[in-house]
């Protein structure tokens, strides 16, 4: 592993709408900084349509990270395509270690994001985004109209199939327990809308489809059969990519506890959007997020300074 004499005054691990922001204000305070990424845009570019993110009417998450990129190379700061292994304290700095280097800064930001739980079935990552999708929020009004099936008897799944009676013309709801796990308001007022067929003791065997999802094949007993549907919506969970830090406080979930002006419990280490546990996982929350991480960082330093 290289290694470098440079010591950046921050750097950023994660260029979702949490790290871009912060990088943009970073800029805007002429830190010397630097990110730290796999791609551009994080989860938004598996959204396959954003409403109402401001400015934005309505933007595909592919034409919105392009948005986010463009707006990175107008500052010109140092980006490297490198995926964050490790971050950890070395005396008054912080090491963050790639597999091709390892980098030193005096504070750093945590955005890392966070991914879905996956059914982990065939054919549904090459049908993510054509028919199956992580985020109602995000999507649901994609599907007017259509027959869906909600994976997941969790709040999660409720509140997705809350947002589906308003939209979809029959939702089917597959729980591979006993009984639905949300709270009983929930499942009461999902059930009154006429809509939602409930599914326990249900597992799903395979997303069925070529270009787009058509279908999803489920086993409930001894029985097997195809729910002839044009969307699933994967509702069983989410992991945040907190990982690479080890030394700071997490909550149950893993997600990295923050106060309001996005300090961790570590001093010099700050994190922003969907790693940590401030609540409402959504775009417009994880930029605002990264641009406080990124005053807070530059404050950090001003005073350490003086």
């Amino acid at each position: 592993m290289s290694g470098s004499s440079r010591i950046y005054d921050l750097i950023i691990v994660g260029a979702g709408p949490a790290g871009i922001t912060a990088a943009v204000f970073a800029a805007r305070k002429k830190m010397d900084f630097l990110v730290l990424t796999i791609n551009v845009g994080g989860q938004v570019t598996y959204a396959s349509q954003v409403e109402n993110y401001i400015g934005f009417q309505y933007i595909t998450g592919e034409e919105l990270a392009a948005k986010f990129h463009e707006h990175l190379k107008r500052y010109g700061f140092d980006v490297k395509m490198e995926e964050v292994e490790r971050v950890e304290p070395r005396g008054d700095l912080f090491s963050v270690k790639t597999r091709y280097a390892d980098y030193l800064a005096k504070t750093v930001i945590v955005a890392t994001g966070r991914r879905p739980r996956e059914l982990k079935v065939p054919r549904e990552r090459e049908l993510k985004s054509r028919g199956v999708t992580y985020c109602a929020t995000c999507d649901a009004p994609l599907f007017e109209g259509m027959d869906v099936a909600v994976v997941g008897g969790g709040n999660a799944g409720l509140e997705a199939v809350l947002q589906l009676t308003r939209i979809a013309n029959k939702i089917h709801l597959i729980e591979v327990g006993p009984q639905l796990k949300a709270d009983p308001i929930l499942v009461e007022k999902a059930l009154a809308s006429g809509k939602v067929e409930v599914l326990t003791s249900t597992k799903v065997l395979e997303i069925m489809g070529e270009r787009t999802v058509s279908g999803v094949k489920v086993r409930s007993g001894d029985e097997v059969k195809v729910l002839p549907v044009q969307g699933v919506f994967v509702e069983i969970g989410s992991i945040p990519n907190s990982e690479v830090v080890d030394f700071v406080e997490k909550n149950q979930g893993g997600e990295i506890v923050v106060n309001c002006a996005c300090e961790t419990s570590f001093p010099g280490l700050f994190a922003a959007g969907d790693v940590t546990n401030v609540p409402e996982k959504q775009i417009i929350i994880a930029a605002g997020e990264g641009c406080k991480a990124a005053l807070s960082a530059y404050r950090y330093l001003s005073r350490r300074r003086g």
